[in-house]
């Protein structure tokens, strides 16, 4: 069972750490949070492929677009 801690016992966890433990947890959660971000692209990819596919939208021109923006 995997306990919940807050971000200020996350924070004061991390001071703890030598520098390298330090550097080392820094590398592994921007590994995470990119991963985390490629995983929400391809759900927002999915998504629209499935919109587009439903007649949802439409395929469009930047003019066509900026058009009915600025209406």
């Amino acid at each position: 069972m995997q306990a919940s801690l807050s971000f200020g016992a996350v924070l004061e966890a991390a001071d703890s750490l030598s520098l390298e433990e330090k550097e080392t947890l820094i590398d592994i959660l921007s590994h995470r949070m990119a991963e985390n971000n490629r995983q929400k692209v391809i759900e927002e990819i999915k998504e629209a492929r499935k919109d587009f596919s439903s007649g949802v939208c439409h395929e469009t021109t930047a003019d066509e677009l900026m058009k009915a923006i600025l209406s």
